[in-house]
């Protein structure tokens, strides 16, 4: 709150105003082209979840159905065109639906409003109205925004389905007890997912740091995590090569200084009450009891996915624990 108070200040000087130019004269190649980037970039995804095969939207999604792999590639084909791009985003929403057949409402959450944004994307694109198309941009951050800030509240719920990948991989605590490190972890993905709501200056520094977060954690995890956070960190990138300063919700609102501990806390309560109270509409107070044969997870049971049901950890977990 403290540096966005800061960031904010400093955007309304001259010094901020260099800053925001800057950015742009860096990134302008890219926002001249940007419609063209953010199609290729959906285009590939699919191409390279076709290509894993078996999975729903993500790596993490398995799934042992073979036409979900090419729906994905037809989805990937119909971006090509701005008359099928609306086909594409449709296809996108079938296919969380479509999970729910493996896999529980509270777990696909975390992939509901990414997939929302990308889908709003693609059916506002080749919108005639340009009122209506200019908010597509928005659509992605907006669909971004949520889904960072939603999975992050995973981290203080459940903690200890974190522990089996820092027992694995140590040195993401950067030497800090894991109890101290898992909520900061916590916090900053919360608190820069709300950082790409913010004005223009905002949004598009913590769109850098996040960028920065993902970027650091392919060489550690491989190529399967960069597919997976792959369109995540290629809109990171759109929102830090966006130009725009005036088309957005809220824009009054957001330019007063005062308004930001007001906004963050206001989002705290809204996303810590949606999350625990829909845990606890779901599964009641116990959490669903354990795990048995034949429930819905979000991982498969393999090494790969330690914090799924069977791995190592598995008598602390709750039936929708994953990474």
């Amino acid at each position: 709150m403290v540096f966005f108070i800061l960031t904010r200040i400093l955007e309304r000087t001259s010094v901020g105003e260099t800053a925001i130019n800057a950015l742009n004269w860096m990134t302008d190649p890219l926002w001249m082209r940007q419609d063209d980037y953010i199609r290729s970039i959906i285009a590939a995804f699919f191409i390279a979840i076709f290509a894993v095969g078996g999975v729903y939207l993500t790596p993490d999604l398995k799934t042992p159905a073979e036409w979900v792999s090419w729906l994905q590639l037809v989805i990937a084909c119909c971006i090509f065109s701005r008359r099928t791009m609306p086909i594409a985003g449709t296809g996108i929403v079938a296919l969380w639906v479509l999970a729910l057949r493996d896999y529980d409402l509270f777990h696909l959450f975390d992939y509901l409003a990414l997939g929302l944004g990308v889908a709003g994307y693609l059916i506002l694109e080749p919108l005639k109205n340009e009122e209506l198309r200019s908010r597509r941009f928005e659509a992605l951050r907006w669909g971004l925004a949520i889904a960072l800030m939603w999975s992050s509240l995973e981290k203080f719920a459940f903690p200890s389905w974190f522990y089996p990948l820092v027992v694995e991989k140590p040195f993401l605590t950067f030497g800090m007890p894991r109890d101290v490190f898992i909520p900061m972890a916590g916090v900053t993905e919360f608190t820069l997912g709300f950082g790409l709501l913010w004005t223009p200056l905002i949004r598009r520094l913590s769109a850098i740091a996040l960028l920065v977060i993902f970027t650091a954690a392919v060489w550690p995890f491989g190529r399967v995590d960069l597919i997976g956070h792959g369109l995540i960190m290629a809109i990171l990138i759109a929102v830090a090569a966006d130009h725009r300063r005036g088309v957005d919700l809220m824009t009054a609102f957001k330019r007063r200084v005062v308004n930001i501990p007001v906004g963050l806390s206001v989002a705290l309560v809204v996303f810590c009450t949606a999350y625990w109270g829909l845990h606890f509409a779901f599964y009641g107070v116990d959490g669903g009891g354990s795990v048995g044969d034949g429930a819905k997870t979000t991982h498969s049971y393999s090494v790969e996915h330690p914090h799924g049901p069977g791995g190592p950890d598995d008598h602390k977990l709750e039936p929708h624990a994953h990474p």
